[in-house]
């Protein structure tokens, strides 16, 4: 078990002074025009009498007799099977309680854009005045046609009960209460890995609960789905214990965990003595550290009370160091986040066209929370928490909102347990593809690496990477072996890898899963001197030189693996500088006969209002500073051959400081010369020298040219010199939103060998590897 991480407790002036800035940054942004979180935006084009006849009338009409003829159409049809309602009336919101359902309303909305955020699931939020339970249930279940599916929100215990039930049972779409479901699904995966990390087994621990609304009881109900025993459960509120006695604030849903071998009042002190379990969803500051102290060896705390817990971490620090601690807060390590489960239910439930949100669903999504916690973090959600490492155990027990693997782990987990128990009206033939689909609204590379990854698994090629031990490429192997990209070989010693691969707990195994290359003490040591010597001898490379450059380089040890056939191809660049990198490259594995020099391409995708572009090509951001116009017409040639296998249609742009002879400059000249040649020996629409803007734009570009050969926005921008690409290429990624990139992609090497850079994501590492194997291929067949 890891030790324990160390809190600092806030200064009381200090956190009210930042309560306050909270409260006046979180009015200013709600304000910001156009004001609250949410907007309708078309999904079609609405420009033209013909999108007009499409999208209404005459149109419509045919829209409408399909639903009619066949109604399940209508998810194909509308937007209803990836439309969610949002609905509260206010009486039990989070942290403020009854305060109505027009001040609910920012929370819904809020609601509203982690659905859209974190599923691409559209959302209505809907706030109903009334509190009648059989006027709510009326007005909902009326809205059936509208939605997909309904999430309810902040209605206050025990009413909500009633309402979820009837819904559920009157409806054929899934209802789902959050609050109740949601906190159990997350707290679920929590406690069962909290377990394992403890190892105690749930049907045998004593579970404490303090708090007996809709969150706390439907938690204790899933645990005992889970395997807990209703007898180790014992469940406070705040007149204490529930007991079978007892009558003040009893209602039927609390009667059933009432106490029958208690035969009097108690308090939660008391029955927290040698429990191992703290299950808190009450109200701050209730339990003390003495209390804490009594609880058996090895406890579990979950004090999930908003936004203030049950008893802060640090109180518990102080009496106990055994203890594995969740809270609802992010600014703690094991969050427990409804946000980790409901985007996710539903896009699995309506992506299947479910009619209910059924208890394996539940334990399936809770599950499959569990076990990702469980894998290797990768680096995007590293960055997003500031952190530079994380890993299972007492501080790490549930995933991370932020991790994208979170979608495509859940929703599949969903919708598989939809169809095996017969509620799925659109069952998914196919459950891998289904996965790459939710890949591809994880990952914004997904979609365009698609056709790189089909063609790397075909190849089944072995892959060396030359830093074997940097935790990042280690990171990126389980994904890499899952995904059959490639078959890794470590460079690196054995012991550094095999103890950085337990500290990440990957579930790996050296000689199974990848070979390792031991640069100290590997058998091929000779053979590799030697060849390094014949290949280099005569460029003033002695024997002992060739032994001391083997034995420190492990670039140079990928590069004669590959030269030698006993890799197919190479991985390197994580650490160290580029060119030092690239001299290897250049020297052991040579350039290609059909061309002149090596050059790289970078690809980038760039979001524009939360939706991905085209991706755009930049070439040459790494290798030639100043190239000739003979090696623009190549370095522009090989990039296009890499975007069809991207499956994409390069449009080229020649980028200057210079539209269309407006500058009679050396640089401008190259680029014009470049431009002519290239319009003889390139198959794809070509133009320049140009602006980016001019590149980039149709209507700019007519006003300097009316006859330009390029149709719309170019892909391929291929720049002057090295600076130029390289400045702009990393501006353009840094404001892009959420700009994703893969590369530096070495084109023209006489054998496959790619050097990424020390900036390199794990997921830029995973589709390098994809697009290496690929090209072994690729390049085969050319």
């Amino acid at each position: 078990i890891s030790k324990p991480i160390k809190f600092t407790m806030d200064n009381d002036a200090t956190s009210d002074k930042a309560r306050e800035q909270l409260r006046l940054e979180a009015i200013a942004y709600h304000k910001q025009k156009p004001a609250g979180k949410l907007r309708v935006v078309a999904s079609k084009p609405l420009n033209t009498q013909r999108d007009l006849s499409l999208a209404y009338s005459p149109g419509v009409a045919a829209a409408c007799q399909e639903i009619i003829n066949n109604p399940l159409a209508v998810s194909d049809m509308t937007a209803r099977g990836n439309l969610v309602a949002v609905i509260s009336n206010g009486t039990a919101v989070l942290g403020l309680g009854d305060i109505g359902p027009l001040a609910s309303k920012p929370v819904m909305e809020g609601k509203a854009v982690l659905f859209k955020k974190f599923a691409d699931l559209d959302v209505f939020d809907i706030e109903i005045d009334e509190k009648d339970p059989e006027k709510l249930i009326a007005i909902i279940k009326s809205l059936e046609p509208t939605f997909g599916g309904i999430n309810l929100e902040d209605i206050k215990a025990p009413e909500c009960f009633t309402i979820e039930q009837r819904l559920k049972k009157e409806m054929k779409i899934p209802v789902f209460h959050d609050d109740q479901h949601g906190t159990a699904i997350i707290a679920g995966a929590a406690i069962q890995n909290g377990l394992e990390v403890l190892k105690k087994d749930l049907s045998q621990v004593k579970i404490v609960t303090s708090g007996a609304g809709a969150a706390a009881l439907s938690c204790l109900h899933f645990l005992i789905s889970l395997g807990a025993k209703k007898e180790n459960i014992w469940v406070c509120d705040k007149e204490g214990l529930i007991w079978a006695g007892r009558n003040k604030g009893m209602d039927q849903f609390k009667q059933q965990f009432a106490r029958g071998d208690v035969k009097k009042d108690k308090n939660l002190a008391e029955v927290l003595k040698d429990a191992d379990i703290f299950l808190g969803l009450s109200s701050g500051n209730i339990v003390s550290g003495a209390m804490v102290k009594t609880m058996a060896k090895n406890p579990m705390i979950l004090a999930l009370a908003n936004p203030e817990p049950e008893i802060r971490p640090e109180e518990i620090i102080k009496v106990r160091d055994d203890a594995i601690i969740c809270t609802g807060r992010s600014d703690y390590p094991n969050q427990v986040n409804n946000v980790l489960c409901f985007p996710f239910l539903f896009r699995g439930a309506l992506d299947v066209g479910a009619t209910e949100i059924n208890e394996e669903m539940k334990q399936a999504a809770s599950r499959a929370i569990a076990n990702l916690a469980k894998q290797a973090v990768e680096e995007k959600t590293l960055l997003a928490y500031g952190l530079s490492e994380l890993a299972f155990g007492k501080n790490y027990i549930i995933p991370k909102p932020l991790d994208e693997r979170l979608i495509i782990e859940v929703s599949s987990a969903v919708a598989s347990a939809a169809m095996k128990t017969g509620v799925a009206t659109r069952p998914i033939n196919d459950i891998q593809q289904y996965r790459e689909q939710l890949a591809g609204l994880a990952t914004r590379t997904h979609e365009i690496m698609r056709p790189i990854a089909i063609m790397a698994r075909r190849a089944n090629k072995k892959i060396v990477y030359a830093e074997g031990e940097n935790l990042k490429i280690l990171s990126a192997l389980p994904t890499i072996i899952q995904e059959k990209f490639a078959r890794p070989i470590l460079v690196g010693r054995p012991k550094v890898i095999v103890d950085r691969i337990e500290k990440l707990n990957l579930k790996l195994t050296a000689g199974v899963d990848f070979e390792i290359c031991d640069p100290e003490n590997d058998k091929r040591f000779h053979d590799y001197w030697t060849a390094y010597h014949q290949h280099l001898g005569r460029s003033g490379v002695s024997p002992e030189y060739a032994k001391t450059t083997v034995r420190s380089s492990n670039t140079v040890i990928g590069c004669l693996m590959v030269k030698r056939g006993e890799a197919d191809g190479l991985i390197c660049g994580s650490v160290g500088v580029f060119h030092r990198h690239l001299k290897h490259v250049r020297a052991i594995l040579g350039v290609n006969e059909k061309y002149k020099s090596l050059h790289g391409l970078y690809m980038l995708v760039l979001e524009k209002f939360g939706q991905p572009t085209l991706p755009m090509f930049f070439t040459d951001t790494h290798v030639s500073q100043n190239p000739n116009e003979e090696e623009l017409e190549e370095m522009t040639l090989m990039a296009t051959t890499i975007m069809q296998m991207f499956g994409i249609t390069p449009k080229v742009a020649l980028l200057s400081h210079s539209n269309f002879g407006s500058s009679e400059s050396e640089s401008a000249q190259k680029m014009r010369r470049a431009v002519a040649r290239l319009k003889k020996s390139c198959p794809f629409e070509i133009e320049g020298e140009m602006h980016p803007d001019t590149a980039m734009d149709e209507v700019i570009r007519s006003n300097f040219l009316t006859q330009s050969q390029l149709k719309g926005a170019a892909n391929l921008m291929v720049f002057p010199n090295l600076d130029a690409a390289n400045i702009c290429y990393n501006m353009v990624k840094m404001v892009a939103a959420e700009g994703i990139s893969t590369g530096p992609m070495l084109m023209g090497c006489n054998h496959v060998a790619h050097i990424i850079t020390p900036a390199a994501t794990t997921r830029g590492i995973i589709n390098m590897t994809a697009f290496a194997a690929a090209q072994c291929n690729w390049s085969a067949k050319s």
